[in-house]
């Protein structure tokens, strides 16, 4: 086997004092041509040297930018969970916001006036979370009857009229699963894709940005996947909620 060097305090003081003599003198005195035996002896340690330094800085650097690997348990998927809230400048006005806007609710009246924002819908029954998700995020999601979209979107999606461009799921800027005593579907860009699974009045939603992935859990006693899309995400996410029926509720769960 080969030899293992081992460099002290003493051979850096050694090293350091050759240097500083070579330093103090003339250039023409240390050339290559002249002195190539000793120029070699101080070198080749300090090119070594470098060249460790060099391959521990890149290693350091791979290191960084792996990421953990996917969360398999609640427990696990839990350490990414974020608290979100309801963005009621985005609620529609048949909506209400409650438990600290983290509930939404059909009513069937609105007893104040609610002042028009260009970041309101003004048909569909949805609003949008404030926050904007770039990372690895978990949320989780209770309806408490009727049909309940949970979604994620792009901020700039339309917020006028009753067309598929503002409604979520039913276009090239949104995604989401609709939750139902019926069952779940998932949807975007306006295709439907059935979904089988345990029933629960209980959704998780993990979202991993950089992956592209996003994927949706029953909840209950057991957490069971229930669908998971791939695409390449090219802004941040809005999480939101859409209602369908009056009376309908879901709420974002503290987690």
């Amino acid at each position: 086997g080969g030899e293992t060097l081992s460099w002290s305090s003493s051979h850096t003081q050694r090293i350091t004092s050759i240097s500083s003599r070579f330093i103090s003198l003339s250039p023409v005195q240390v050339s290559l041509q002249t002195y190539p035996a000793s120029l070699s002896v101080l070198f080749s340690p300090l090119d070594f040297l470098k060249g460790e330094w060099t391959k521990i800085s890149t290693t350091v650097i791979s290191v960084d930018v792996l990421l953990p690997p996917e969360p398999k348990t609640r427990e696990q998927f839990l350490q990414y969970s974020c608290q979100l809230t309801l963005d009621p400048n985005t609620a529609q006005k048949s909506l209400s916001l409650s438990e600290g806007s983290r509930k939404v609710t059909v009513v069937n009246a609105v007893n104040d006036p609610i002042p028009d924002h260009p970041d309101r819908f003004t048909d569909w029954w949805q609003v949008f979370c404030r926050e904007g998700l770039s990372g690895r995020s978990y949320w989780e999601v209770e309806f408490h009857r009727g049909t309940v979209f949970t979604a994620v979107s792009y901020k700039d999606i339309s917020r006028i009229g009753k067309a598929n461009d503002s409604r979520f799921g039913y276009n090239d800027k949104s995604w989401g699963l609709e939750c139902s005593s019926n069952g779940y579907s998932f949807r975007h860009n306006n295709v439907e894709t059935k979904v089988s699974g345990p029933q629960s009045s209980r959704v998780g939603v993990y979202l991993d940005h950089k992956a592209g992935t996003l994927s949706y859990y029953s909840i209950s006693d057991t957490m069971t996947l229930l669908h998971t899309f791939e695409t390449t995400f090219t802004k941040p996410l809005y999480p939101g909620i859409c209602v369908w029926y009056k009376n309908d509720s879901a709420e974002l769960c503290k987690l």
